[in-house]
């Protein structure tokens, strides 16, 4: 979970050596690295005038780092909530060569979602993004989302569908996984990757992705409930 912020995260880096990968990650040394990519047929653009205005759902608003000033809301409609921020980059759950102890000074070996066999899951390779812990700003169980439900990312002129699959602190917001990052062409370095802003998330109401770790199942739901969101039905 990322805790600290993108400025504090990249000072820290500089009293690291080179990356080395934890005694207990997973090779995963033949993992190529993903290209950006738009994922399905419905159009950024499309998307992004569905959520052109917003009808605030949270009490209060969120900070993009620690230290920033509070003013992303979560905003709602009938089918979705929404939120406009930065990309902060989770490498938490499972060890690999690029999420691991000595690539990411605030990694976790646990996400608050596990896959079905069990394990934690793995940032590298499943897209998946973060919302706040419940508070008194927002409770996104209210919402009807949970682990699991599917998102729309976008950014630039790409749309990305990932799963919530992290919880992160109670008064930030802007955080995806490593393999979002790096699907979406931003930079995924935990250290000091990442966008200052232009992401937008949507994620769909009491949507739900089972296994949570099927990317293929996140994106045929996730462009099915993106159709009828454009369409507005």
């Amino acid at each position: 979970m990322r805790v600290q912020s993108l400025t504090l995260v990249a000072a820290g880096a500089a009293l690291l050596a080179a990356p080395t990968m934890s005694p207990t990650a997973e090779p995963t040394a033949r993992q190529e690295p993903v290209a950006a990519r738009h994922e399905g047929d419905v159009r950024a653009a499309d998307l992004l005038a569905k959520v052109r205005d917003c009808a605030q759902v949270s009490r209060g608003r969120y900070r993009s780092d620690d230290g920033r000033p509070a003013t992303i809301p979560v905003c709602g409609t009938r089918e979705a909530v929404f939120w406009k921020a930065d990309m902060d980059i989770d490498c938490d759950g499972r060890p690999g060569l690029r999420c691991n102890r000595g690539t990411d000074p605030s990694f976790s070996a646990a996400t608050a979602y596990q896959q079905s066999d069990g394990r934690q899951l793995n940032a590298e390779r499943l897209p998946y993004i973060v919302v706040p812990t419940p508070s008194a700003i927002w409770d996104y169980r209210a919402s009807g989302v949970r682990g699991g439900s599917v998102a729309a990312v976008i950014h630039r002129n790409r749309v990305q569908y990932a799963v919530v699959g992290d919880v992160g602190p109670r008064g930030i917001i802007g955080e995806a996984s490593y393999a979002s990052a790096e699907a979406l062409g931003i930079e995924p370095d935990p250290r000091g990757g990442g966008t200052a802003s232009g992401v937008t998330y949507i994620v769909f109401k009491d949507s739900q992705v089972k296994p949570i770790e099927d990317h293929a199942a996140a994106i045929a739901t996730g462009e099915r409930l993106a159709r009828l969101f454009v369409r507005g039905s």
